[in-house]
């Protein structure tokens, strides 16, 4: 399972790709509490003291020293303190307490100290439905014991020192870093789940999982239920409903999405024109593969392009 559960991970991670926009160090003193608006997606790695974390849709988190929160959904959320403080939306405070030069946030009372090396950015594509219907509002990843694992030690080592010393080249490389911290979080917290309801919750399964591992090893390949069901060596009625329990979704509904997935990412790289990708996935008709992608993803295939250089819809 270990290996089917990595290989379905790689074709997933694959697809993510992400604009990185900024990275700051931030010096907090109790009592802060800070808010976020909605928009871009956040990180904070709690280098020293604690911090709780709050947003719609999931319970305050409380991160400590060596903990890594990713909030992947761009929706609105705060860090503070103590869930208690009022706060301060970061607008307010960027002004007088945020310097630019060396993108250092010094912000609190006198209070008990907590340092936190944060980031936005926003996701690109349309692509990523597969992955992100499957993360929590909050992603979190306790330190080891208390220890901060070695490699996001050195990923945020890497951030604070290319945030504080601009040369050229910088933007790149902390978009690069941060595109590398946000996968490694997701592979880290992909590997202790098994929810049902998403393609990881399939994975936690291994009949299931290994359905899964073949269409992602063979994608464009017109998958049966009969197939499929032969591979996790169940009969049909048991692997639907099984696969639509542990997946959330039927079969064959996963896998007409993952091609759709797929397309998008080869339209938004211009690796093919709209007609070419609606072949690559088993379309017969350009008019056909556009209203399933409209269906999918919300707009058509042929903009993909154009919505790869505007900013990503909230």
């Amino acid at each position: 399972m270990a290996a089917t559960r990595t290989d379905v991970l790689s074709q997933v991670l694959t697809l993510i790709r992400l604009r990185g926009e900024l990275v700051y160090s931030a010096n907090l003193r109790g009592p802060w509490s800070i808010a976020f608006p909605k928009g871009a997606a956040h990180f904070h790695f709690v280098e020293r003291g604690a911090l709780w974390v709050k947003t719609l849709g999931a319970e305050p988190v409380r991160a400590e020293a060596g903990d890594m929160v990713l909030l992947p959904h761009g929706t609105g959320h705060l860090i503070c303190d103590d869930p208690a403080t009022p706060a301060v939306d970061i607008a307010a405070i960027i002004g007088p307490h945020f310097d630019r030069s060396r993108s250092v946030l010094d912000y609190g009372g006198d209070g008990a100290a907590t340092r936190v090396v944060g980031g936005l950015f926003h996701f690109e594509g349309g692509s990523l439905a597969a992955v992100m219907a499957a993360l929590p509002v909050v992603v979190h990843i306790a330190s080891e014991n208390g220890k901060t694992p070695d490699w996001l030690d050195a990923i945020a080592h890497f951030l604070v020192k290319e945030s504080h010393e601009v040369e050229p080249g910088s933007s790149l490389m902390i978009s690069r870093l941060i595109d590398l911290l946000v996968i490694r979080t997701l592979r880290t917290w992909a590997a202790n789940q098994s929810r049902p309801g998403s393609w990881l919750g399939g994975l936690g399964e291994e009949r299931i999982g290994r359905a899964l591992s073949a269409i992602h090893a063979d994608p464009y390949r017109q998958w049966s239920v009969a197939e499929l069901a032969g591979i996790a060596a169940m009969s049909r009625s048991i692997f639907a409903e099984r696969f639509t329990a542990r997946v959330g979704e039927a079969p064959l509904h996963y896998v007409k999405r993952w091609k759709l997935t797929l397309a998008a990412d080869m339209l938004a790289s211009g690796s093919l024109r709209v007609t070419q990708a609606a072949q690559r996935i088993g379309y017969a008709s350009d008019a056909a593969f556009s209203r399933a992608f409209k269906t999918q993803f919300g707009y058509a295939p042929s903009e993909v392009r154009q919505r790869q250089d505007g900013p990503p819809r909230d």
